[in-house]
């Protein structure tokens, strides 16, 4: 099924079974989207401030969300202050 007929489930309130499934489908779809902008982030060199900004959360809930998930094979940018 595609997102954006899971999103139109999601929306429609006459069968909260299948709503509530389908949020949890689309909260599974961004969690995964939002890993590979992640690591997509990481890789073109920006650092986990400018991702937590871009995401709207702190430095720290970036980090401690993600740090364990990504691509062993990333090179991680270090603080410097």
């Amino acid at each position: 099924m595609e997102s954006s007929q899971i999103a139109a489930m999601a929306t429609d309130t006459s069968d909260p079974r299948a709503g509530l499934r389908a949020v949890a489908s689309l909260r599974k779809l961004a969690d995964t989207l939002e890993l590979r902008q992640v690591e997509a982030a990481l890789r073109s060199g920006m650092n986990w401030q400018e991702i937590a900004d871009a995401l709207g959360v702190t430095r720290q809930a970036a980090h401690k969300k993600h740090s364990k998930r990504i691509d062993p094979t990333i090179p991680l940018p270090r603080r410097t202050s």
